[in-house]
């Protein structure tokens, strides 16, 4: 497919899904696609407004934008996929999307810091990559998080992510989410 413009990126989304959604992610006991609808589910349930539904949807849409090999994990490289997947939808979704996708391993990483429970609540591949990307943060760290504007929407975004590695769960398949995500991308002036 060819690069996306503003009428074709939710296509070219589900391009990506339709051919790489069955990818295994980082040995969770689900897909790559099957996480992705999961955390805009929840969202959803939540009554959570469209761009943070497309944000939970899309958080790990850079995984799809490297070529690091499944074990790179194991190989001690963090890909940056937050990073990448900021990039990939600027342009595209408001910056609320974008700075959710930009900033949920770092709210990961907050929140390892500030709530004493949370750590608990990661998974074992979630625990193997906070390692990666810089484990809990420091005190600076997190009072500087604090103050982004985006801070609590991306700690929302975060905790769908983590609570979608159900396996066997329910989901509306990407269809469903696809008019919701061409209304973010249409609303957004950018």
């Amino acid at each position: 497919m060819t690069k996306p413009t503003r009428d074709s990126i939710v296509a070219f989304i589900a391009d990506i899904l339709t051919r790489r959604g069955a990818d295994s992610y980082l040995g969770e006991a689900v897909t790559m696609q099957e996480h992705m609808l999961q955390g805009a589910c929840f969202a959803e349930q939540e009554g959570a407004a469209d761009a943070l539904v497309a944000a939970a949807l899309l958080h790990d849409i850079g995984h799809y934008t490297g070529e690091f090999g499944e074990d790179y994990i194991e190989q001690g490289v963090d890909d940056l996929h937050e990073e990448a997947g900021a990039k990939v939808l600027e342009g595209f979704f408001p910056p609320l999307v974008v700075e959710c996708v930009r900033l949920h391993v770092a709210a990961k990483r907050y929140l390892c810091a500030t709530d004493p429970g949370y750590f608990g609540k990661l998974s074992q591949a979630s625990v193997q990559t906070l390692a990666l990307q810089g484990g809990p943060m420091e005190p600076d760290e997190a009072a500087a998080f604090e103050c982004h504007p985006f801070c609590r929407d991306a700690i929302r975004v975060r905790l769908w992510d983590e609570a979608g590695k159900v396996q066997g769960m329910t989901t509306p398949p990407f269809a469903h989410y696809a008019p919701l995500l061409q209304r973010v991308v249409d609303g957004f002036a950018g």
